[in-house]
């Protein structure tokens, strides 16, 4: 696999660990469109957008909208934000070869209402990373 699947997959890796299923948060990929969702949700994107240490590196921005039930303040959506960062502020992940994904300190946007779905409240979540790979 080249940098981008792997840099994807390993900041992926993350929401397939147990510990963050038991959060019971509902997590879906960057395309998903989730207009008959009652219950709060994330959508996770990997966004490679710099260059890494070498050609085969990369740097970017992993970017969670969280929607929570619009209406009820902003709380349910901040907690959500306060967990993300357990998993993701100032980790590492590595899951085969010779490669690692860091990522850095985090920030959160509250953006208003959903377009899609008016009952939904969302907030992007950012936090920049950097997948490293060493030549063999």
């Amino acid at each position: 696999m080249g940098k981008y699947t792997n840099a994807e997959e390993q900041a992926y890796s993350v929401f397939a660990l147990a510990e963050w299923k038991a959060e019971d948060i509902l997590t879906f990929p960057a395309n998903y469109v989730g207009k008959d969702i009652t219950k709060d949700y994330i959508r996770v994107q990997v966004i490679p957008s710099g260059e890494g240490v070498n050609r085969i590196s990369v740097s970017g921005i992993l970017m969670v909208d969280i929607f929570v039930e619009a209406g009820k303040g902003t709380k349910a959506l901040t907690d959500i934000a306060d967990k993300l960062d357990l998993y993701l502020c100032n980790k590492s992940f590595k899951t085969s070869g010779p490669s690692v994904t860091q990522l850095f300190n985090s920030s959160l946007q509250l953006r208003g209402l959903d377009q899609d779905n008016p009952g939904l409240y969302r907030g992007v979540y950012s936090i920049p990373f950097i997948y490293t790979e060493v030549p063999q």
